[in-house]
Formats: C-alpha cells, sequence, structure tokens
C-alpha cells in the first residue's frame, strides 16, 4: 500500500471512529435540545467562527431544506447590528470545538438578554461557553486527523455528524414527508421528477414485469432475474392479484419451500399496495418509505394493471436509500 493511500485510510479511520465514540454519549441534552426547537415559536440560529462557522452554515443550510426555520449569525456581524435577527424564544446552535472561542463568548451574553435560549455544540464540556449555554452537546473527540494535531478535521466532522443527528431527529418529528421536500425544492430535478403524476413517470407495456397467478413459482423467479426491478406482479385476465419480489424468494428459501412445485400464487403476496395513475409522484414516493418498499404497482379503478413504479426510476437510479433500512415486501 502506497504512504498515501496509508495516509488517507488512517485519516477516514480516525473520523469514523470519532463520529462512533459520539453514539453513548448521546443524552438527556439532546433530546432536550430537540424538544426546545420543536417548542420554539421561532427560528433557529447557527453560529461559529472559522471552520466552526463552516460547519454552522451547513447544519443551517440542511435543517432549512428540511422543514425547520434557521438562519447563520456570524458572532462579530452579531456585534455590529446582526443581532437584530436574534428574537425571544429563538434557539441558538453555537458550535465550538474548544468551546473558549472569543467572538462566541462576547455574543452570548447579548443572546442571553434578548429571550434566546443557547445549545453548545462542543468538546470542551467544562469551558466557558459550556457554562454559560442552556444545553451542551458533547462533540468531543480524542485527536486531530491532522499530523500536527492542530487543522480541525475530527472535531468538524463530529459536529456536523452530531448536526445531521439533530435534522434528521427533526424530520422524524415533524413527519416532514417527500412532497414537504419538493417544496423546499422547486427547481431541483427531485422537485420536477416529485410534482408530476405517477403516470408520467411510471413504466408501462413491457417494461412491466407480469406473470399468470398459475405459472410456477420458479418460472416467476426467471421473470425477476431477467428484469432489473427484483419484482413480477401476478395477474389474471389483466388484473393484479399479487406481487412476488427478490424479497420473498429469499424467504421462501429460507422456509425451504421448492419453489418449482409451487404456483407463484402460492407464495406471492396478495393485495399488494397499489395506487392509481393520478396520483402524485411524491405521494407514491411517500407510500414506498412508509411501507418500505421499492416497487409500487399503478392500477385503473377496476384493478387492471396499467405500470409499475420503481423508487429508483421515480427519483433517478443510485440516488435513493430508506432513512430506514429494514427490509420489507419489495426490497
Amino acid at each position: 500500500m502506497s504512504s498515501i493511500l496509508k495516509s488517507a485510510r488512517r485519516v477516514l479511520t480516525l473520523e469514523a471512529e470519532a463520529i462512533l465514540r459520539l453514539k453513548p454519549r448521546l443524552g438527556h441534552s439532546f433530546e432536550q435540545a430537540v424538544g426546545l426547537i420543536l417548542a420554539s415559536p421561532g427560528k433557529v440560529i447557527a453560529t461559529g467562527i472559522g471552520k466552526s462557522g463552516i460547519v454552522a452554515r451547513k447544519i443551517m443550510a440542511t435543517l432549512n431544506s428540511t422543514g425547520t426555520n434557521a438562519i447563520f449569525l456570524h458572532p462579530v456581524e452579531a456585534l455590529h447590528g446582526d443581532l437584530g435577527m436574534v428574537q425571544e424564544g429563538d434557539v441558538v446552535l453555537a458550535l465550538s470545538h474548544s468551546g473558549e472561542t472569543v467572538e462566541l463568548l462576547y455574543l452570548l451574553p447579548a443572546l442571553k438578554e434578548r429571550g434566546a435560549k443557547v445549545v453548545a455544540l462542543t468538546g470542551g464540556l467544562a469551558s466557558p461557553l459550556a457554562m454559560a449555554a442552556d444545553l451542551v452537546i458533547d462533540c468531543g473527540v480524542e485527536r486531530e486527523a491532522c499530523p500536527l494535531g492542530l487543522a480541525p478535521t475530527t472535531s468538524t466532522t463530529a459536529v456536523l455528524a452530531m448536526g445531521d443527528a439533530l435534522a434528521v431527529v427533526l424530520i422524524e418529528k415533524r413527519r416532514f414527508k417527500a412532497e414537504d421536500f419538493r417544496r423546499h425544492h422547486p427547481g431541483g430535478k427531485l422537485g420536477e421528477r416529485l410534482s408530476l403524476k405517477v403516470s408520467q413517470v411510471m413504466l408501462k407495456g413491457d417494461q412491466v414485469p407480469v406473470i399468470g397467478a398459475k405459472a410456477s413459482a420458479a418460472s416467476a423467479v426467471k421473470v425477476i432475474d431477467q428484469g432489473d426491478l427484483g419484482t413480477v406482479l401476478i395477474t389474471s385476465r389483466g388484473k393484479l392479484l399479487g406481487i412476488f419480489t427478490d424479497g420473498d424468494v429469499r424467504r421462501a428459501v429460507l422456509k425451504g419451500l421448492d419453489l418449482g412445485a409451487l404456483t407463484v400464487e402460492q407464495v406471492m403476496t396478495k393485495n399488494p399496495q397499489a395506487v392509481g395513475p393520478e396520483t402524485m409522484a411524491a405521494e407514491a414516493l411517500h407510500i414506498m418509505e412508509e411501507k418500505l418498499i421499492t416497487a409500487l404497482p399503478i392500477v385503473s379503478p377496476q384493478g387492471r394493471v396499467l405500470g409499475i413504479a420503481h423508487l429508483h426510476d421515480l427519483l433517478g437510479r443510485g440516488q435513493v436509500s430508506f432513512v430506514n433500512q429494514q427490509p420489507g415486501n419489495g426490497l
């Protein structure tokens, strides 16, 4: 292994380990911070200096795009007029690895005076910032990945990950959905696709894997293998009866079932989740995430198969993953 790759892998290992060490240190302060933000009548204000300021801006951007109103406040500019952005009830995320950033410490009394709550994201649990904050979230790391131990590397990665953890928990608590994401991203490719009807993005005709209910389960496996959807729809006279997926195949094999001796009707998932052609793509995506499935049949009011919407084609192949990674039918 070259010295270049060895050094790069060492950095990735140090940063990954630093994030994992945060897990057991998560506690009541994190829960309280989430509660403060959810109960706040105002906004979240992210603030920090230098690299911490850059991370604060990223946290602010993530919160804004996922349903939590947030702004970035530069500590120095705040003391020269921008403090007017702070209102009673706002929640301030104050980022400082050491907890001793002078510019941030100068700002704290003014934030408190205006009725804001301060949540410190810091590794300095006994620092002036931690002592002055209403809540402290431990983002400490053992060392920086920088060989000199000086450049913010591991420490900024850790606090960035903690900011992501806050944002994702808030997404779940606010029940923020794909259609909400689309409203926040009207100009992007994702927003454009999610604003369409599912009939405009579904696969149809020969692209839809279909097999008759009386066909053998082994034949259904061949149909699945010939496509790239991991799914085959089971029909009778054009009407949807069930769905058979690669997940169903795995479960049947684990049960010791002889797929060559069974009809697909005997092993399929009956009455699968399906939607009509007028359903919005955003709603279809929400159903997929809620049910933890990757394929959604599109049927007429009479139950006839019109097409199939697959997660990868809905949002773009290679760009999608579930927040909850537990497999279900269709995976």
